[in-house]
Order: structure tokens, then sequence, then C-alpha cells
């Protein structure tokens, strides 16, 4: 099963997803796909919470923060991944160290769609970053614009599409099965 995942911060995604994953393992593998590059002291806390957070649930960990296709050449399809964030993919392929790429979203979208055509049991975490009425310089604009593309492709693609806020699960395709 496909499943996304979207929704504020610090509402609980992370959990589900790790559930959903869990409960998706065929025993062919369970993986975490990281896609956050630290920045600074609270990504390294927020990291090793993850992390600990997932201790003893028999995931093995693929730092993998660009490029998510490469996972199709090392990883076997029949595993169950959890790819956490889609929010730190798109900030990694959009502000490189030596320029921004106005439209890495356009290169993403097709190498996502590549990971779910080949990957039976995935859940994939995005955070809903479109709901404030605050206006953002143009650069800040674009990449909320750009995660907001390729949430809309990854959810087209997936079976279940999940929001979570507050804590509160609605599903709005698909079903949740745990």
């Amino acid at each position: 099963m496909r499943i996304f995942i979207s929704g504020g911060c610090k509402n609980g995604k992370s959990t589900l997803a790790k559930q959903l994953a869990i409960s998706q393992n065929t025993g062919a593998g369970l993986y975490y796909v990281a896609t956050m590059i630290p920045t600074g002291e609270d990504d390294v806390r927020r990291i090793a919470r993850h992390r600990a957070d997932r201790e003893g649930d028999g995931f093995t960990t693929i730092e993998h923060p660009r490029n998510i296709s490469r996972l199709l050449s090392v990883y076997p399809a029949d595993g169950s991944f959890l790819v956490d964030s889609l929010t730190a993919l798109m900030q990694n392929e959009m502000f490189r160290a030596d320029f921004h790429d106005r439209d890495a979203y356009r290169r993403v979208i097709p190498q996502l769609t590549r990971v779910l055509d080949a990957f039976e049991n995935i859940v994939i975490v995005s955070d809903f970053i479109y709901a404030d009425a605050q206006r953002y310089d143009a650069l800040t604009e674009r990449y909320r614009e750009s995660l907001a593309h390729i949430d809309r492709a990854v959810a087209a693609q997936c079976d279940t599409v999940i929001e979570v806020a507050y804590s509160c699960i609605t599903v709005h395709k698909g079903e949740l099965i745990t």
C-alpha cells in the first residue's frame, strides 16, 4: 500500500507513519529513509528524537537527502519504506550550497513517481505549510509552491492520503489500515 501523510509540524505524522510502515512489513526489510540535512541544533535534536522513537522497531535507516530515485538501485522493492520527509527532500533539492534550483520540483516529481511505481509498501510524510496567511519572500513562496506540486503528485499516486492535525487523523482518500 502506498500512503501519503501530510499535516502540521509536531502533530503526530511521524508516529503514525512509523506504525503504518511497521504494519506493512512483509519481512522483506523495514527501511526508514531520512531526508533531513541538519542545519542547526534543533535539527540535530529532532533527528535524535526520531532515532530514539524508532529504536528497537527493526528499521534500517537510510540517509538519503537528495536524488530519491537512487533508492531503486540499492533496496529491495518488496521491503516496507518510510520516507520522512518530502519537506526536507525538497529543501535539499532546491537550496543547494552553491545555487538555488527554483525548478527542482520538476526533477523530483518524476523521481518520486518511479519510487512509488517500484515500491508497493511505502509511507511518505510531508508538512502542510500552505495554510497560513503570511506572505513570504519570492524564494520561500517558490519553495512552498514547489512542495505543493510534489505533494499533489504523490497524493494522486498513493492509495491512501491522510492528514494529521492536532493528533486528529483525517483520511481523504482510501482507508486507514493498521
